[in-house]
């Protein structure tokens, strides 16, 4: 356990939430009819026990994911808990009803989608909103909950301008879709929408044997998923049940993000006849809405769970709205640690129950107004194992160091001193980061990156000596290539990681560009950066010219590791990534030539904390 002190982010030791005030739950599922007649499958738990009259908060989720289950025999016998039963057990115990939907077009709701985060989906929340303020036991305030995609609709439900929505809370979340999932560094993430899409399907279909869809990247999981889940939780109305059949009828005309890959490579490509793009249906482009009630944001995330640190970063730059803003060293659901210091089977630190009260805790001080206009960052710093707040991003006492590519494979922080270098790399389009890596874990894995001593043989690699003194890396580590290649398209990916005193090698971050993106843009971006900002827009495509050095700058994902006296850095380059990325160029293997000479200086920018006197 981390010890307690002023920069520690967690408030669940408060001796408010430690003691539940309820026993148990009750639960009924009902259907909620929508303007345009769609109806939308809802499931509410109240606390067991509510005296008559009482009027309480509610906890809103709307998820894609089934919003609770139906059991095979004999595992209906002894599980009778909803979906996320921790969750539903600590909000209801703490004087919470918990709603909990399938949105439009999933699970045993009617209605079909055409892509996610759809405004007829936004929508839907309004009129949810409406029936939950209506009953009996609200008193009239919703506060709103989800992880991944439903924390996304968390979010969402804010640009309602619901007066009844007093605070979001949001974890683990996309932002910007187009960056933050489907295109990293404009990189097709072929793998992981395939296997999203190929779940969002099945899930859609309403059947639990669809689920053996997932043994692409759990065998094991798939196998039990199968054997003990039936269907998604049947709506039960007047002794009857709701019709999968019909409901998985219905949803067959959904489309899902694999089918646009045709259509979209570029940010503003177009997804439908109407022009709708990523963007328009990222929540950044949602700002000013978002804003406009100006609610309280409590939002989570990690540095090597896909990329929501990024997320929490640019959410915290960029909303005016108060907030508290976590990174932390987790999985995606933040159930394991997910830090080279650490087994990825190792439990994360706080654990969920006291995440949750923790979570009860800020919707408490919200209703009470108690929260003020407080917009804070805390973040963990991997290896010297503690937490740390600030109020801007970057924090104080960051430069910009740079470390430059040399001779002999190594990495330098003296510059190339030689008129003439450079190295030569045949893209090994066998090269990859497995499937635990950042994007898997949004399937609910842990974060595992192994065998990396063998994954580097495979890459361009420069390492330097030992560290002379411990230094601490808290930011985007920046990358400034000079490069040629044989082929117009391509892609680089750079891989941050450090060698230990046992020779072992330890992943920290990494971040890929699709080199016809190369093109730093000086236009206006979409919302404020703090790194090179590429536009991805079509009018910027750059194909390279065959056998000509250009200059390509970007940024890794943020991190904040803490690097030890002995310990070396390493860069490791390459050009594919198997398991999770696209092939770029189509065909063909291309070679490419790092320059790294006085001319033409190629270096990584480290972004470190300088330790006041």
């Amino acid at each position: 356990m981390i010890a307690l002190d002023e920069e520690y982010p967690f408030e669940f030791h408060d001796e408010s939430v430690r003691i539940p005030k309820y026993n148990g739950y009750t639960t009924r599922s009902f259907y909620i009819t929508m303007r345009d007649g769609v109806q939308i499958a809802a499931d509410l738990h109240l606390p067991k026990g509510l005296p008559p009259n009482t009027k309480i908060p509610t906890v809103l989720v709307q998820t894609r994911y089934w919003r609770a289950y139906k059991f095979r025999i004999p595992f209906k016998w002894f599980i009778k808990e909803p979906r996320k039963p921790e969750v539903v057990k600590g909000f209801t115990g703490q004087g919470f009803a918990v709603v909990w939907v399938d949105v439009r077009g999933t699970g045993a709701s009617f209605g079909t989608r055409a892509y996610p985060f759809s405004e007829e989906e936004i929508q839907d929340g309004k009129e949810v909103i409406d029936w939950i303020i209506s009953q009996p036991w609200s008193d009239g305030n919703v506060i709103t909950y989800g992880n991944s995609y439903a924390g996304a609709t968390s979010e969402l439900a804010a640009s309602l301008n619901h007066p009844a929505v007093k605070c979001i809370l949001t974890t683990h979340c996309p932002w910007d879709f187009y960056l933050h999932a489907v295109f990293p560094g404009g990189c097709f993430n072929e793998k992981f929408i395939s296997l999203w899409s190929s779940l969002g399907k099945v899930l859609d279909q309403t059947r639990g044997s669809g689920l053996k869809v997932m043994k692409a990247y759990d065998p094991w999981l798939a196998r039990i998923a199968v054997l003990a889940v039936e269907s998604v939780k049947p709506v039960e109305f007047e002794g009857e049940k709701s019709n999968l059949n019909k409901i998985a009828e219905v949803h067959r005309v959904n489309k899902y993000p694999i089918d646009y890959f045709e259509k979209v490579q570029a940010r503003d490509d177009k997804i439908d006849e109407q022009g709708t793009t990523i963007d328009s249906i990222s929540t950044f482009s949602k700002k000013a809405k978002i804003e406009k009630l100006n609610i309280p944001i409590y939002a989570w995330g990690s540095w090597q769970d896909s990329t929501t640190a990024n997320m929490i970063i640019h959410r915290f730059l960029n909303f005016s709205n108060p907030q508290k803003a976590v990174i932390g060293d987790w999985c995606h659901r933040a159930k394991n640690r997910a830090n080279p210091f650490h087994s990825h089977k190792a439990p994360a630190d706080p654990k969920k129950a006291d995440q949750i009260k923790d979570w009860v805790k800020f919707y408490r001080d919200c209703l009470d107004n108690k929260f003020g206009s407080r917009k804070i960052l805390y973040y963990y710093t991997m290896g010297e194992e503690k937490w740390k707040k600030t109020e801007n991003w970057p924090p104080a006492n960051q430069k910009m160091i740079p470390w430059y590519l040399n001779e002999n494979f190594t990495l330098s922080p003296t510059p190339p001193q030689k008129d003439v270098g450079s190295d030569e790399y045949i893209v090994n389009f066998d090269a990859t980061t497995g499937i635990r890596n950042r994007w898997y874990t949004l399937l609910s894995v842990p974060v595992h990156y192994s065998n990396r001593e063998k994954e580097d043989k495979k890459l361009l690699c420069y390492t330097s000596k030992p560290l002379e003194q411990d230094i601490e890396i808290t930011g985007h580590p920046i990358i400034t290539l000079f490069l040629k290649s044989t082929h117009k398209d391509g892609m680089i990916q750079v891989h941050l990681e450090f060698i230990d005193e046992k020779e072992r090698v330890h992943w920290i971050t990494d971040g890929q560009l699709r080199l016809i993106h190369r093109k730093i843009s000086s236009e206006q971006p979409p919302y404020r950066m703090v790194v090179p900002y590429h536009s991805f827009l079509r009018k910027d495509i750059l194909p390279l010219v065959p056998g000509e050095v250009t200059e390509i700058t970007f940024a890794l994902y943020p991190t904040s590791i803490l690097l030890r006296q002995g310990y070396r850095i390493r860069i490791a380059i390459g050009g594919a990534d198997k398991d999770t990325f696209a092939r770029y160029p189509a065909e063909g293997t291309p070679t490419i030539s790092i320059e790294r000479n006085k001319k033409f200086r190629s270096y990584l920018q480290l972004p470190i904390i300088q330790k006041s006197s």
